[in-house]
């Protein structure tokens, strides 16, 4: 069970992760994977900020993989993690990015 990925050099504590292989319409094949993770309100700017990036090297230490991957869905179940305490559940799903040739 994976429990912690690797956004440029960020690491997170993962629940309900999900590796999986999609294939597009002209038959390339892209891994897909999606977590949730939890972001205290110290975290917030710092995730956010970094989420905003969209396009990440991302690692998967306990699968030992690692590629680009960009934002394909994203959702949070807050949208004021500024209040003291607070924390926030946020749902994250990357694809991986081919280079162009």
């Amino acid at each position: 069970m994976v429990e912690e990925v690797i956004l440029n050099d960020v690491r997170l504590q993962v629940t309900d992760f999900l590796a999986e292989t999609v294939k597009e319409s002209e038959g390339a094949e892209f891994r897909k994977v999606s977590f949730n993770f939890k972001v205290t309100n110290e975290e917030y700017h710092d995730i956010t900020t970094l989420l905003y990036q969209m396009i990440f090297d991302l690692k998967i230490p306990q699968l030992n993989e690692e590629f680009r991957a960009e934002i394909h869905n994203y959702a949070t179940s807050v949208t004021n993690l500024y209040e003291e305490n607070a924390v926030g559940d946020f749902s994250l799903v990357l694809l991986e990015v081919h280079e162009q040739e």
